[in-house]
């Protein structure tokens, strides 16, 4: 059916712009209290180069098999029955998916 190509395309565009909005990268003085929270609390579990320590290792190939959903959704609410602590009353949605897609992309503080 010619309408249902035309439903979607503009599917697959609205989509793509809810994500976008929410991966938008913080303001910049922002960003750096991020990379200052993921090199020290962060690192202070998972290693100051985050190669693993007491949690596992923050490194593209560790984080493969994620989304930049899942890992957002585990710094968020953190690892029941884990020492891994919900980081949700510290940082915004934007926050924990900016930080995932930074992790899973191997950009480092």
């Amino acid at each position: 059916m010619p309408g249902s190509k035309i439903f979607r395309r503009i599917t697959v565009i609205a989509l793509s712009l809810i994500c976008l909005e929410v991966t938008a990268a913080p303001d910049l003085q922002r960003q750096k209290e991020l990379n200052y929270l993921l090199k020290h609390d962060c690192g202070s579990c998972h290693g100051m180069r985050l190669e693993g320590g007491l949690g596992p290792a923050l490194k593209p190939v560790q984080l493969q098999f994620y989304s930049v959903e899942q890992v957002a959704f585990t710094i968020l609410h953190g690892r029941p029955g884990t020492p891994m602590p919900p980081w949700q009353p510290f940082l915004s949605e934007q926050d924990a998916n900016w930080l995932a897609a930074r992790l899973k992309a191997g950009v480092r503080p």
